[in-house]
């Protein structure tokens, strides 16, 4: 026996080192399918973002040291800048939100051919340049515009409203330009919602109410948080809507970047603006993810 329990010992030994063996050759053959996309990655992402914080650590006269970073601190107007950066992205994020979750809900049970349909007049805004639609808002929203001239024909108003060159103009422009960033990833999630999950609440004797909001909406929520962390990092990043619907008045951080680069030619301080973004953008998704991940937890813990 002890002979017989030494040969199937040496054998289960034999045989674990051959599986790691084939293990550590089949990671390798994945590791060279992956080579050229993560030579794309490390060419495109990280090579350019390593120069970025590189190049914020030198001054104008090109001597490392830390003041663009003090700058930032220094300088009220680049503060000024930051939240007005952060605040445009929150107020259009949550007009997304607030307009695109209805429409995602109708398409998403509208009947198939149907939906279609809307989804074209959904995407048929990407067809359009980004410069051409902005000046579109412009010539709808401008004090003279058809806004406040059918406004005032109907009586309604007796002034103009000032819907442009502020930063109500902005929002509605931004809106109007990212809100189908949201519509379509969260009308995907939508529809691979099993109907006999939501049949199976109402039997259980949950109303309508009752069964979206404790089956349907938690399972759109993977939908919900990427189009929401898609149109909140465009958000920051936008540079013509604002530049052109803001008037001047609202300078937000690409704009900063643009003119300390431009007009300024300090290259430096406009690449300390770009990562002082950067890492307070992945802070933010970072949190938004936890406070996601806590949230479904819960719910789902609560069931």
């Amino acid at each position: 026996m002890s002979a017989q329990s030494a040969f199937h010992a040496s054998a289960g030994d034999l045989n674990a080192q051959s599986l790691r063996a084939d293990a550590r050759r089949e990671s390798l053959r994945l590791l060279a399918l992956l080579s050229p996309s993560l030579f794309l990655v490390f060419a495109i992402i990280i090579v350019p973002i390593g120069w970025l914080f590189w190049l914020s650590l030198f001054d104008e006269a090109g001597f490392l040291s830390t003041a663009n970073y003090a700058r930032f601190f220094e300088q009220a107007s680049y503060i000024k800048t930051f939240v007005t950066t952060f605040k445009v992205a929150f107020i259009v994020t949550g007009a997304c939100v607030l307009l695109g979750y209805p429409l995602a809900y109708m398409l998403s049970q509208l009947p198939r051919r149907a939906a279609s349909i809307c989804l074209i007049f959904v995407i048929l805004p990407f067809w359009t340049s980004v410069l051409v639609r902005t000046y579109a808002w412009l010539v709808i929203l401008q004090r003279k515009g058809l806004i406040n001239s059918w406004l005032i024909d109907l009586g309604v108003i007796s002034q103009p409203l000032s819907l442009a060159n502020n930063l109500s103009g902005v929002v509605i422009g931004m809106t109007h330009i990212l809100l189908p960033f949201l519509v379509l990833p969260l009308y995907a999630s939508m529809k691979t919602i099993d109907g006999d999950c939501l049949r199976a609440g109402m039997n259980l004797g949950a109303g309508p109410v009752a069964t979206f909001r404790q089956i349907f909406f938690p399972l759109s929520l993977p939908g919900l948080a990427s189009g929401v962390v898609i149109v909140f990092v465009l958000c920051l990043g936008f540079f013509v809507t604002p530049a052109l619907m803001g008037g001047g008045k609202v300078i937000m951080w690409a704009m900063r970047m643009e003119q300390t680069t431009s007009l300024y030619s300090n290259w430096g301080a406009g690449a300390a603006l770009g990562v002082v973004l950067l890492v307070v953008t992945l802070a933010l998704l970072g949190l938004f993810q936890w406070l996601l991940g806590a949230r479904a937890t819960g719910v789902w813990s609560s069931r």
